[in-house]
């Protein structure tokens, strides 16, 4: 194994997951960043998402990805260079290794933009390698992905779930769904907007989602929203039924249990042996949802394993890439492509 320092990096669409083999630590953050009077950094990551849907008109904050995939390379790669040199700032840095982990169902074209961003972002990057974001997620799952047996990983995230079987180090089928945590909080809006005539934040939606997926949550304690209300225009506060949020939700999660079926149904037979006895293995961000894994399971009668720390399961199975010999196939380079 290198000396050389590695990182292991999960472009989430919502969070951005970097692994430091320097101190075995991940660091987790919102992707995004706040740009003033259109070419100045005033912030990036938690810090730019505390002004998003705030910021006066000079400010902009954004996502640098979409739907899993880099839709602003300049904003990604300043993203990307300030976490990688607040990483570095207390060491001699002279470069490092690069594990980028990329969705299966993704052009080349959008694959080569990864290893362009890393590339290009100024970070001294000595070896950029790739790794299947699903055979990280098993490697973060604890599962030896290199045996023969059949595994099924669904990860739900910020924009998207990618549903995946995997085998002998590699998948077998894998499905991309645009429905993930974004969808979920434009379901709740909708609904209190037609419900009660109140429009909130995608912020408030999501801390509605966060307080009624925590298993501690008493389900007759009514989540309490601030908004606007549309006829007076001024703000409000208000109750929102859990059973709104839950129904709001619920078309989503019977599109992701509909993909996940259309999988099992192209599955080969021997592989469904083997996910009928270990069950579907669920993670990403979207995936501790109030009620998803109930509802995968009536849906599928199959058992769901939920992964511990489901953000972060991406991120974990790059940093065994990165550590351990036995699965550093798994990681691939791009064919003619080298760091300039």
């Amino acid at each position: 194994m290198s000396n050389l320092p590695a990182f292991g990096i999960d472009l989430g669409t919502g969070n951005i997951k970097i692994y430091n083999n320097m101190d075995g630590t991940i660091i987790r953050e919102k992707n995004m960043i706040a740009i003033k009077n259109k070419n100045t950094l005033l912030a990036y990551g938690d810090d730019a998402y505390d002004m998003y849907e705030k910021a006066p008109s000079n400010i902009r904050t954004t996502f640098p990805l979409s739907n899993g995939v880099i839709a602003d390379i300049k904003d990604m790669q300043t993203v990307l260079k300030c976490f990688v040199t607040d990483l570095t700032s207390s060491t001699k840095y002279n470069g490092a290794d690069f594990y980028i982990a990329v969705p299966k169902d993704i052009t080349e074209v959008e694959k080569r933009a990864f290893f362009d961003l890393v590339s290009d972002a100024n970070i001294k990057a000595k070896k950029i390698m790739m790794v299947d974001m699903a055979v990280a997620d098993g490697l973060g799952l604890n599962i030896d992905v290199k045996t023969s047996q059949g595994v099924l990983v669904v990860n739900s995230g910020f924009d998207t779930t990618e549903i995946s079987i995997l085998s002998l180090g590699g998948i077998v089928l894998s499905k991309l769904i645009k429905t993930g945590g974004r969808k979920f909080d434009e379901a709740i809006i909708s609904a209190v907007r037609k419900e009660f005539n109140l429009i909130i934040g995608t912020k408030t939606a999501e801390k509605v989602k966060i307080e009624l997926s925590d298993p501690g949550h008493d389900d007759s304690s009514d989540p309490i929203v601030y908004g606007r209300d549309i006829v007076t225009g001024l703000p409000v506060e208000r109750k929102i039924p859990v059973e709104l949020v839950e129904t709001a939700l619920n078309e989503n999660i019977n599109t992701l249990i509909d993909n996940i079926k259309v999988i099992l149904e192209r599955t080969p037979p021997e592989l469904a042996a083997d996910i009928y006895r270990h069950g579907i293995y669920l993670t990403g961000g979207s995936s501790s949802i109030r009620n998803l894994g109930k509802l995968i399971n009536k849906g599928t009668n199959l058992n769901v394993n939920l992964a511990d720390d489901p953000v972060s399961t991406v991120a974990m199975g790059l940093s065994r890439v990165i550590k351990e010999d036995n699965f550093r196939s798994v990681a691939y380079a791009i064919d003619g492509m080298s760091p300039k």
